[in-house]
């Protein structure tokens, strides 16, 4: 019976043998966060007391619709929270990011990144990219930042720019994004959080939870947040969501953001969710595993890239606290060519052939191969970039590990063998 590498060379079959013995101890430490995770999703679903009814959806103006309050409800316990907004007329995580933020500043307000400048698409939101109309600047509404060294939060210029410059929202990106810092761990969140607490105790702290959903077994709204939000076509989703977002937090947080998404007076009372709740729900539900395989995914591509001589972050045995894994090719071809060859061991879309092109809301041209089931859901095995020096892949998702493995292998004997 043919096996899935007998295509490969020898070095390249002992190097996949050597990373499978020195991340097996890591994979089962993933396997035992997900078990804890997906029991606190189990907990939630069974206190809303979740049935057959909550998964049909409603019409029109979606008033009274059971199931949704029930998801939220569940969203909520899940996180922490006094209250959610789980709804798919979220159109990207970006949106939701912007509802958030919309919905809690107002003119004269002020806006304070701790994280360095949000990424490439939240650029043009704040308003510090793109043609700034509509933006957050262009409502008179103030925005700084506050450079990280290295990986870490400059501490003293934070706390001095807190106080000269009296923000209402300090926001914190878990994420790297389309940088070469690590991402944050809850626990560096929870240190940024008690020293911005030193300073302002009225602060508003928003997370930009994006990827780093049950990738720990705590979230940042335990740990002192006040309003986080993040995509469904990311973790939450675990595959299944099709569009959609979520915003938890305080309840008057929440209530404002929902204000923004429909209208003031009718908030997250209304929002037809018509045939999407199923797969919102089931969705949820297999997040933790699905995280959890993407997790042990990134793992591997960590392990077996370093080996193939390559730059990465996170390192195979770092802790991990979102999906991303980077490779920094240092060649723009060399990133390409990865690019097509992600795309051609995709289960959709394989024969696509991934170019460089401008995309909305980037600055550079892109580079991104998605043959996912769900166009753009980066839960899925996605990789891109912007045509930038030093030329990083920013490798997200997996709904199974044994595909990211499969797909990896085969890319390193293209490009290496």
């Amino acid at each position: 019976m043919a096996r899935w590498n007998d295509s490969f060379p020898v070095e390249l079959k002992e190097a996949i043998k050597q990373v499978d013995n020195e991340i097996a101890g890591k994979l089962n430490e993933i396997d035992e966060r997900v078990l804890d995770n997906q029991d606190k999703v189990l907990k939630a679903f069974r206190k809303e007391n979740i049935d057959e009814s909550s998964l049909l959806g409603t019409t029109g103006y979606g008033d009274d619709d059971r199931g949704r309050d029930q998801l939220e409800a569940v969203y909520a316990d899940v996180f922490k929270t006094e209250a959610a907004l789980v709804r798919p007329q979220f159109v990207s995580g970006t949106h939701t990011l912007a509802t958030a933020l919309f919905g809690i500043l107002r003119p004269g307000d002020n806006l304070l990144y701790v994280t360095g400048e949000p990424y490439d698409t939240m650029q043009e939101v704040v308003g510090i990219a793109g043609n700034k109309r509509g933006s957050l600047i262009d409502y008179k509404i103030g925005f700084d930042s506050v450079d990280m060294i290295g990986d870490k939060v400059d501490y003293e210029t934070m706390k001095n720019k807190i106080i000269e410059q009296n923000p209402k929202v300090v926001a914190i990106q878990r994420s790297r994004g389309y940088s070469t810092r690590k991402s944050l761990t809850v626990a560096e969140i929870a240190e940024i959080i008690k020293e911005v607490r030193s300073v302002s105790k009225d602060v508003i702290i928003f997370i930009d939870n994006c990827y780093g959903e049950f990738s720990e077994t705590i979230e940042p709204t335990e740990v002192g947040a006040d309003l986080m939000a993040g995509s469904l076509i990311k973790n939450v989703g675990g595959g299944l969501a099709k569009t959609g977002g979520y915003i938890v937090g305080k309840k008057d947080l929440v209530e404002l953001a929902s204000y923004r998404l429909t209208a003031p007076g009718i908030g997250a009372s209304e929002g037809a969710t018509i045939d999407r709740m199923e797969e919102m729900y089931q969705g949820f539900f297999l997040a933790p595993r699905v995280t959890g395989n993407a997790i042990k995914g990134a793992i591997f591509e960590a392990a077996l890239f370093a080996k193939m001589g390559l730059n990465v972050s996170p390192k195979w045995s770092d802790d991990r606290t979102d999906l991303i894994q980077t490779i920094i090719f240092n060649d723009p071809d060399k990133m390409v060519k990865f690019t097509k060859l992600v795309q051609q061991y995709s289960p959709i879309d394989s024969n696509v052939v991934p170019e460089p092109s401008e995309m909305s809301g980037y600055e550079d041209e892109v580079v991104m191969a998605a043959g996912t089931f769900v166009s753009g859901a980066s839960v899925e095995f996605s990789a891109d970039g912007p045509m930038r020096a030093p030329y990083i892949i920013y490798i997200q998702g997996g709904l199974t590990y044994e595909h990211v493995k499969i797909a990896i292998s085969n890319a390193c004997k293209e490009l290496f063998y």
